[in-house]
Formats: structure tokens, C-alpha cells, sequence
């Protein structure tokens, strides 16, 4: 504990790291304990002063790009501005004390060697503190405070994913000292992934596939599954069912890193919400930037892009909602977003439609299978 205890001063002495370590529970409590001493020993210092908290800025004018330099893969990651939490300003002094509660909360659970989701995290902070804790968002937010604060993995806090995600096709997957999963005789509901990051980091993986195929929606990935698409483009096929959790991005990456020479090939719905899913799983997300490292995939483009917009019928293409435009506008302001995607983007706003994948189906049922096996004949992705 001494040894952890040393590291984590050294710790708060440098300002320069900008990323969330993965750390032990002795070093995690040890990193909370010297933010306390720090706070307690400017509050007895002869001229005492309260203090701020130094977070590391979430914002996107903190955010860069990082280039691989032996990989294709890019992250987002942040830079060493900061931001604070402040007991001396009225709309900061609340969230200022929930990154304590919350802080409290997780050496608690470190030290009791367990692990809770951000939902059970919520209904014990709503009933330990409900002047403090009134919504999920809020636990949320100042989950990501604590991280910026420490900067460690949230998991390295004790709290784990809630996973939404689905894999299916040529994979087989054991966790150690476990029976092995065979992901093809899943059904097509596929295999469930777990919110348990660390199970993801330590499970065994094997394949025959030559793609990874990244679907946004629940539908489309049983459709494929249940057509057996795996089997006629010898594949693994992985859904987030929307907005990608980070159970799902983390074995997305474990298996980028497991299986390097699989293009990983994304369909998504030809709006900026489907671009923003894709650029989630390909750079991470500003508000996780300190994490983003560990979750980011050499992500290409598949489909639905501009140029497959000849095979929808034209009464199939949705006007853009006011929703849809305050994505492009977040993307379109964004340095992470390459040219040709920023072309797409561009295309979509100008046209002031959207279309969805399911508007492939007037081809037919089983035409998803075909446009994907064509548009990787051809390398048609980006």
C-alpha cells in the first residue's frame, strides 16, 4: 500500500497524462486518499482556501486526433487543459461534492472487492445522498469527473459495463478455466456480451473468419444471423444494438488486436446518427477520451453510403429530423472526421434525406447478404 501510496503523489505532481490508467484496487483507493490529504491539507494550511478540482477538460476544443504510427488506428484522445469542480461557484459547489460521494462510494466498493453497474451505483447514491443524486445523467457525468480526476478507468473504480451488445458467426470464445462458446450455434439472437470488462480482457479467442462486420441495428444483425450471411462471407458479426456500449467496443477491439489482418466493416443507416455510431466505434467519443485508446478500431465504412443510394427507391428515402442535423452539425465542426466522410456527410445535409438499411429489402429478404459480399468483392468501402 506504501509503494501505491508513493505512486499516486507522483501522480498528481504530473499534469502532463491525459489518459485513464488501468490500475489495481489498492492503487485506485491509494490515488482517491491522496486527492483527500491534498484537499484537507489546503483546508489547514494557515492561509486556507477552498479548493478547486482539476479535471481534465471534456470538451471538444480538448480534443485531438491521434495518428497510429505502427497501426491504421486512430483515437481521440485529450490534451492537458483542465477544467474544475469549485465549492466557490453556486452552480459548480453540487457537483463539486457529488465527485466526493462518488469517490466514497468507490473505495467503498473497491475495498469490499466488488463490482456495480452506473444503475446500481444510482439507486445507492440516490438513497445515501438524494440532495445530491437526483437522475442517472448526474451519476453518469461524475462518473466521468471521477475518471478525469484520477484518471483511471472507470473500471478500475469497480463499475462495470452495461452491455447491450450481441456477437455471432466464426468465433469461439472461452473464458478461462470455462467451457468454449461457440458463437455460430447461438441462434440468431447471437452470444451475449458481457459487462464485465475484465472477463473481455482475459478471454480466449479463436476464428476461421476473413471480416468483422459491425451492424448498427438489432434487426439487421439478426436478419444476417439467421440467414447464416457468416457462413456465405466467412465472418464474425457484432451489434451494439445502436449507440455502442463500451462492453461491446472493448471486445471489438480485443478482437482487432487478436485477429489484426480482419478488415472490420461497418453497416450503418445513411444519416449522422449511423456516421456518429460508426465514428464512436473507429475514434471513441470526447466524453471518454481519457479511454479512448483502449476501445478504438481501425473501422471502415461498408455501407449504406451515398453511392448505394441508387438501389433504394426514391419514396424509401426519410426526411433528415432537426435531430439529425444537430448531429451533422456536432460531426461536421469536428477535426476527427476524414475527408470523405465529411464528403458524405455533406451529401446528406444537402439532400435533406436519410435512408435507412431495411430500405434494401425491396430487392428482397436475402439481399443484405448479396450487397455485402459485393461491396467486399469490389473493396467498396472507405
Amino acid at each position: 500500500m506504501e509503494e501505491a501510496c508513493k505512486s499516486s503523489l507522483n501522480f498528481f505532481s504530473d499534469q502532463r497524462l491525459c489518459y485513464a490508467d488501468v490500475l489495481s484496487p489498492l492503487e485506485v483507493i491509494a490515488r482517491i486518499q491522496v486527492a483527500v490529504l491534498n484537499f484537507l491539507r489546503i483546508l489547514t494550511s494557515p492561509a486556507p482556501a477552498i479548493s478547486d478540482l482539476p479535471l481534465v477538460a471534456r470538451k471538444s476544443s480538448n480534443s485531438r486526433l491521434s495518428q497510429g504510427l505502427w497501426t491504421q488506428t486512430s483515437w481521440i484522445f485529450l490534451t492537458n487543459a483542465f477544467s474544475a469542480r469549485s465549492l466557490a461557484r453556486p452552480n459548480a459547489a453540487k457537483a463539486f461534492i457529488r465527485v466526493w460521494k462518488v469517490m466514497a462510494m468507490c473505495s467503498q466498493i473497491l475495498g469490499q472487492e466488488k463490482k456495480v453497474t452506473q444503475r446500481e451505483l444510482f439507486y445507492k447514491l440516490l438513497c445515501d445522498s438524494p440532495d445530491y443524486f437526483s437522475s442517472q445523467s448526474q451519476v453518469n457525468r461524475t462518473v466521468q469527473d471521477v475518471v478525469a480526476l484520477l484518471r483511471c478507468s472507470r473500471y478500475s473504480l469497480g463499475i462495470m459495463a452495461s452491455s447491450r451488445g450481441l456477437v455471432a458467426g466464426r468465433l469461439l470464445l472461452q473464458e478461462p478455466n470455462q467451457g468454449v462458446v461457440d458463437c455460430a450455434a447461438c441462434g440468431f439472437s447471437g452470444h451475449g456480451i458481457s459487462g464485465d470488462l475484465s472477463s473481455i480482457d482475459n478471454l480466449i479467442m479463436k476464428t476461421d473468419a476473413r471480416y468483422i462486420i459491425v451492424v448498427e441495428k438489432h434487426a439487421i444483425f439478426q436478419r444476417l444471423v439467421d440467414d447464416r450471411v457468416f457462413n456465405q462471407i466467412p465472418s464474425i458479426i457484432i451489434t451494439a444494438k445502436g449507440y455502442p456500449d463500451i462492453a461491446t467496443r472493448l471486445l471489438l477491439h480485443r478482437m482487432s488486436r487478436a485477429f489484426p489482418d480482419l478488415p472490420i466493416l461497418a453497416l450503418v443507416d445513411w444519416n449522422p446518427a449511423g456516421l456518429a455510431i460508426l465514428c464512436t466505434f473507429k475514434f471513441g467519443s470526447i466524453g471518454m477520451g481519457l479511454e479512448a485508446y483502449r476501445y478504438a478500431c481501425n473501422v471502415k465504412w461498408l455501407g449504406v453510403r451515398g453511392d448505394d443510394l441508387e438501389l433504394i427507391p426514391e419514396q424509401a428515402l426519410v426526411p433528415l429530423k432537426p435531430k439529425d442535423l444537430q448531429i451533422a452539425k456536432s460531426l461536421i465542426s469536428s477535426e476527427i472526421l476524414q475527408e470523405n466522410y465529411r464528403e458524405e456527410l455533406t451529401l446528406m445535409v444537402e439532400s435533406g434525406q436519410r435512408a435507412e438499411i431495411e430500405a434494401l429489402y425491396f430487392h428482397g429478404y436475402d439481399y443484405l447478404g448479396k450487397f455485402i459480399a459485393k461491396k467486399i468483392v469490389q473493396a467498396n468501402y472507405i
